[in-house]
């Protein structure tokens, strides 16, 4: 983190749609000028503006002309920040750039990345030199990963008070959820499949749980591919698409937190479709969609106002240990998961690191060994969201 910096936080790719709820968050819960000292950032100082005036932020908020393509402008941007939020995915075509910027300056990055590949790469690039300059790189501080891997870190602290020990085997299960997925999230999607048919051996990667542990592999870790009956809960339970990223993240947190979970963990993370011949119906129904469909947003495009007040999710996370005793946790959140509370996440993540998290040593991180306790103080007296155990 460069402590001499102008701005606490700069959103870059503010005028995109996430982009401008995140600066439109920031505006309505902070203000301009006050504690956090923020500034929206893109290609167009007209178009900047045009943001602040439609998120209604006052005629001050201060904005940063910044461009991919122009690697002097990306520096001066990152000069100028102690934490750089970009929302401009897919971040494998768009990314590397300022992230490599942000590394060499010291500056923290957090993004929306959900693309295990390219992050694989980054870590591979990027983390020892991250370790060197300070830079805290965190990726995926949205609804993927946050609610799942500082929910896994949630119930194991719990454990760890209750029993001493944290918890080997741990599953989260979506209960309910209402939204969509973001164009963005669809987008990132459809460019690591196109990578993958360049190059197959890609898929490998796509597929392997410790894909970002840095060469640990841990043991085998339970099926999520297929409709399941999960005879813990007495449940059907299907595929869940955000999967393949979550359990990564979960796994490198582990790693990086000095296997704090156990080097035998094992994680799995599937939808709760319910009991009986519906709830199996159901899962089957599930397992054979195309969750990025026509329907899915296009990049800069999302649902209205109405539409993320009303969306909502809910996780259970479920830890046992090897004498059978289980310990439950829910996390909530209070709008839909692709835009309302990603927006609002991601931006306190960024605050929390500036703020908070100031003892944090550099690297290419996760939200939990990150941020960890103070992250999801953040998230539940600002964002939305709720971390609570349950009976």
């Amino acid at each position: 983190m460069n402590p001499n910096a102008e701005f606490d936080v700069i959103v870059y790719g503010a005028t995109g749609f996430t982009g401008r709820l995140v600066a439109e968050y920031l505006s309505n819960r902070y203000g301009v000028g006050g504690d956090v000292k923020w500034a929206i950032a893109g290609r167009s100082a007209e178009k900047l503006a045009s943001v602040r005036d439609e998120i209604g932020a006052p005629k001050d908020t201060p904005f940063v002309v910044a461009d991919a393509n122009d690697e002097n402008s990306l520096k001066d941007m990152v000069a100028r920040a102690k934490c750089i939020l970009t929302t401009v995915g897919p971040y494998q075509l768009y990314g590397e750039k300022l992230l490599a910027t942000c590394v060499e300056a010291g500056t923290d990055y957090v993004d929306l990345c959900g693309e295990p590949n390219w992050m694989a790469d980054m870590i591979d690039a990027h983390h020892e030199k991250a370790k060197a300059s300070g830079a805290r790189i965190v990726f995926s501080c949205g609804f993927d990963s946050i609610p799942f891997d500082l929910g896994v870190f949630f119930l194991q602290e719990e454990a760890k008070k209750k029993y001493g020990s944290t918890l080997p085997r741990v599953k989260s299960r979506v209960r309910k959820m209402q939204g969509t997925f973001s164009g963005g999230t669809a987008a990132s999607f459809a460019a690591s499949m196109a990578a993958i048919k360049e190059d197959p051996a890609l898929f490998q990667k796509q597929i392997n749980p410790f894909a970002l542990t840095g060469g640990f592999k841990g043991p085998q870790q339970p099926p999520v591919h297929k409709p399941t009956f999960d005879e813990d809960l007495d449940v059907w339970v299907a595929p869940f698409i955000m999967e393949s990223i979550n359990s990564k993240n979960v796994h490198r947190s582990n790693a990086l937190l000095g296997h704090a979970y156990g080097e035998d963990f094992t994680y799995s993370e599937m939808m709760i479709t319910g009991p009986g011949d519906k709830g199996k119906a159901m899962a089957e129904a599930v397992a054979g969609m195309n969750m990025f469909g026509k329907d899915v947003p296009k990049p800069g495009e999302g649902p209205s106002k109405e539409e993320r007040e009303a969306g909502f999710y809910d996780v259970l996370i479920v830890g046992y240990d090897a004498d059978g005793e289980k310990l439950r946790a829910g996390v909530t959140g209070d709008k839909d998961p692709g835009y309302g509370s990603t927006s609002k996440m991601i931006a306190e993540a960024a605050i929390c690191l500036v703020k908070d998290s100031t003892d944090t040593k550099g690297g290419v991180m996760t939200s939990a060994p990150a941020m960890g306790a103070p992250l999801i103080e953040r998230l539940e007296a600002n964002a939305g969201l709720t971390f609570e155990l349950e009976s």
